[in-house]
């Protein structure tokens, strides 16, 4: 049944249409259509899909806005010819999902843009094949401005070979994702809040490992849960799969079932200057097949691990991990691991000017057994942690430098070798690495 109150909402609102011209050829001369002045009744009972889609292919072959004005309006299977320019009234222009398969779809279109709208999915259950409440595919310039997305029982938007922006938009209570962009094509998320979704909030990844491109700047995400359960795939605030030359940076990122940002097989990744908050697993990795990664000037407070660049046993290689601040972790994960180490790296990577407070167990780790190639860390501070610097000496490993560190507080000693878990070396900091003639330490400070 209608929900009384979107009704009762476009019924009250109808007083106001009047604010643009009455008649259909004064709209039409004037470049915007007036939704009502062409059938379409905010707040009616009854579906309107019919009419929306007639008007649709109306204005795209006039390249001609149109307006709804504020109220609810019942639709299902609303497709998008190759022009739309749809604007409402910001937060009360409503197109209400009415159960039947999907609510919005656009296959092959040039232009899609939506302005102060609000796309409700009422929680009803999207149809078998459908993606989700908002669904493009080879759209060559899609934007999404001011608008509200709630209640879908799937993704929220979900787009395939997009590109265009999706700005300033709120998004809360899908299923599953808020936004899901497969195979991108200079595609820009920026600026949304993004609240309260089932199993992830941002997702870029591409089918096969290549550039993407995709910016995501400035976004509050908070509540990303990990309904359909797993290690890793659901649960992350934003999740770039096989994307290469994508850029995470300026976002506020609270609550994550598992991951802040996660970077896996995702090469040439910047993640910079994000502010992240209680996530429940690793708050930032860069993962499996990755090669050039930066993670800067971020801040982390509340995690089970820190950042980790990790993998090179599946190749993942080359990056800087350099300015950040790792703080307060836990050795208590979502599922049994190790966890409680601030910041963790295996090959041709350099970690230098940050600071890590309060990691259980490890501040720094270099390398895990085998997996350890060409990593330095200088100029970091490491305060109370269980040790400060967990350093690999396994027969054959890579080199290592380890310079001008301030270790303050580490219960379990400063600059500890390893062979995977078991300690070799109790401190290196107080005895000669000479040998281990991978290994360089010098003028660390440990107190």
């Amino acid at each position: 049944m209608i929900n009384r109150r979107f009704v009762l909402t476009g019924l009250a609102s109808l007083a106001g249409v009047g604010i643009l011209p009455r008649t259909p050829q004064a709209q039409t001369a004037s470049g915007i259509i007036n939704a009502v002045e062409f059938g379409l009744n905010p707040g009616g009972p009854d579906d309107q899909t019919i009419k929306l889609n007639a008007l649709l292919t109306k204005a795209s072959s006039s390249g001609q806005q149109i307006f709804l004005p504020s109220g609810a309006y019942i639709v299902s299977g609303v497709q998008f010819p190759a022009y739309v320019n749809l604007l409402g009234v910001s937060g009360k222009s409503r197109l209400l999902f009415g159960g039947k398969s999907g609510l919005i779809r656009a296959s092959g279109s040039d232009h899609i843009q939506l302005n102060g709208l609000v796309i409700d999915g009422d929680g009803r259950p999207l149809g078998d094949g459908v993606r989700g409440l908002l669904e493009a595919s080879n759209v060559a310039h899609l934007v999404l401005d001011d608008c509200q997305i709630v209640g879908a029982r799937k993704n929220a938007v979900d787009l395939f070979k997009c590109g265009g922006r999706i700005e300033g938009t709120r998004i809360s209570g899908a299923s599953d994702a808020a936004i899901f962009a497969a195979d991108s094509t200079g595609l820009e998320i920026a600026g949304n809040e993004i609240h309260d979704c089932g199993n992830g909030g941002i997702l870029v990844q591409r089918y096969e490992q290549g550039r993407d491109g995709t910016i995501i700047t400035g976004n509050r995400i908070s509540k990303t849960r990990a309904d359909a359960g797993g290690t890793g795939q659901n649960g992350n605030a934003i999740n770039i799969f096989r994307a290469n030359n994508v850029i995470v940076s300026n976002n506020v990122i609270n609550d994550s079932a598992f991951t802040a940002i996660r970077g896996n097989s995702a090469s040439n990744l910047q993640i910079t200057g994000n502010n992240c908050s209680a996530s429940g697993e690793t708050a930032i990795y860069s993962e499996f097949a990755f090669e050039g990664a930066v993670i800067a000037n971020n801040l982390v407070d509340g995690a089970a691990n820190g950042i980790s660049m990790v993998n090179f046993d599946s190749g993942g290689r080359l990056g800087t991990c350099s300015g950040n601040v790792v703080r307060n972790l836990s050795t208590k994960g979502p599922y049994p691991g190790t966890f409680g180490i601030g910041i963790s790296v295996e090959a041709d990577i350099s970690v230098t000017g940050n600071v890590v407070e309060n990691a259980p167990l490890y501040g720094i780790q270099l390398g895990w057994g085998a997996y350890m190639r060409n990593v330095i860390a200088t100029g970091n501070i490491v305060r109370t942690s269980g040790e400060g610097i967990y350093v690999s000496v396994v027969e054959g490993v890579g080199s290592a430098i380890i310079s001008d560190n301030i270790i303050q507080g580490s219960r379990n000693g400063g600059i500890v070798g390893h062979s995977w878990s078991d300690v070799s070396v109790k401190d290196l900091s107080q005895k000669s690495a000479e040998i281990y003639p991978n290994l360089t330490v010098e003028r660390n400070i440990v107190n």
